[in-house]
């Protein structure tokens, strides 16, 4: 009954696409009221402070509306929890701000809706880039999220520690190139010199920040868009499992500290602000989160000591190259009482203003062009380098599943790093996890 429901919403959504009346979809008069749920702290403080313009936006235009914004600060595995529960029972908010991996599971459940009709009469859907729309778009070839975000997966490097150890800053071809740089800082600090989140306790970042860029820039299928499967096995799967092995045995990954139960702490919270650790595998937000002057580690003068490199080329015929990483986006509940209204808060959050002070809050790169001249985010250099690439970077295509891939990940990768699989049986152990965790009809042959 309630997939009947959810089909009747999507299809009146979809007829739904005149102007925004003064009236609620049952003909009551006066404004109509949407419920915004944030569950990250940072986020809801900005969208607080917005929220006020965007009613006096609206009524400006003879539309009223009034947002209730919900606060629920939750762990991401919380979150996935409890709004599925919410959305199972009925109860869940009328948009929900949420990061891309959660969207694919809900859209498929019925639960979100789909916004292609609202998106293709939007001008400002003209200004998002193809990587933020190749990685927006579902399965079935439509939109159930207004991105409002974006990020840049690259390795950070220390510029003032490689210099002053006389090491190559410039960007590193190949893999082979930079292990070669790495082995002489290795030689002449005895330290580890560079991070990628790898085994369990780093948990997804394992996953969304270690094996995925690389294996991205390899060529290599890794879900097939049009079957909805994924492939266990590749050259490129193969090449990176290999590449984690080599650093392993090369003593370039610091071992001891990938196996503490908080292993970001020792590596980008210590080591990488002291220098001993000068390479670390990161998303765009680094520069905020982590090494900004209120990050977790402030590092002073970052943006003078820090660059950042494109993944190098793994396999022949590769290029280096940036990789788009995942950002949050608005989604509308197919049962959305007044989803013209909810669509319309979605498309003002992820325009002008009100973006631009969204991305600073977050450290976030602008999924849309046209917002280098906006402020405050055209005092973020940094983020605008960075948004530079996303014309070039990579969208890895991802699924549903990608959390049981990402377990099978973990388990593969801590083999490694236990000593107890090489790079062969590291990829081995993935392929047989993830198809038991799929199921074989999830996985292509």
């Amino acid at each position: 009954m309630r997939r009947n429901r959810v089909l009747a919403a999507v299809a009146a959504g979809l007829l739904l696409t005149g102007a925004l009346t003064a009236c609620s979809a049952t003909g009551e008069g006066g404004p109509v009221t949407v419920k915004l749920l944030q569950f990250q702290e940072a986020r809801a403080d900005v969208v607080k402070d917005l929220i006020p313009e965007f009613e006096k936006a609206m009524a400006k235009k003879g539309r009223p509306v009034k947002v209730d914004l919900v606060t629920d600060i939750l762990t991401d595995d919380q979150f996935r929890t409890k709004i599925t529960q919410q959305f199972y029972s009925g109860t869940a908010p009328d948009v929900v701000d949420m990061g891309g991996s959660n969207v694919t599971g809900m859209a498929g459940a019925g639960y979100l809706l789909k916004l292609d009709t609202y998106l293709r009469t939007w001008d400002g859907w003209d200004e998002y880039y193809p990587s933020v729309k190749k990685g927006a778009r579902q399965r079935d070839g439509s939109y159930y999220s207004v991105p409002h975000e974006a990020s840049v997966q690259s390795l950070f490097y220390r510029k003032d520690v490689l210099q002053r150890l006389g090491i190559d800053t410039a960007q590193p071809r190949t893999w082979n190139e930079l292990i070669a740089r790495l082995k002489k800082v290795r030689a002449k600090t005895g330290e580890a010199p560079l991070v990628i989140p790898a085994g369990t306790a780093w948990g997804g970042g394992s996953w969304t920040e270690g094996l995925l860029p690389i294996v991205a820039g390899t060529g290599s299928t890794l879900y097939d868009e049009k079957s909805g499967k994924w492939k266990l096995r590749s050259k490129g799967l193969s090449a990176t499992f290999d590449l984690y092995a080599d650093l392993v045995e090369a003593d370039l990954l610091p071992v001891r500290d990938l196996h503490n139960p908080n292993p970001w702490e020792p590596t980008k919270y210590e080591k990488f602000p002291q220098g001993t650790l000068p390479v670390a595998a990161q998303g765009s937000w680094g520069w905020k989160y982590d090494w900004g002057p209120e990050g977790a580690a402030p590092i002073k003068n970052s943006r003078e000591k820090i660059g950042t490199w494109d993944y190098p080329a793994l396999v022949p015929g590769t290029e280096p190259a940036p990789i788009s990483g995942g950002g949050f986006g608005y989604s509308v509940n197919a049962d959305a009482a007044h989803p013209d209204a909810a669509v319309e808060l979605a498309k003002w959050l992820s325009s002008g203003k009100a973006l631009a002070r969204q991305l600073t809050a977050v450290g976030a790169v602008s999924p849309r062009a046209g917002l280098a001249d906006t402020a405050p985010y055209s005092n973020e250099p940094s983020l605008l380098q960075a948004e530079g690439k996303l014309k070039s970077s990579i969208q890895p295509p991802l699924g549903d599943g990608e959390d049981r891939v990402s377990q099978a990940v973990q388990s593969a990768t801590a083999k490694i790093l236990a000593g107890e699989a090489d790079g062969s049986q590291a990829a081995d152990a993935f392929a047989e996890e993830a198809e038991q965790l799929l199921g074989s009809t999830r996985v292509a042959e």
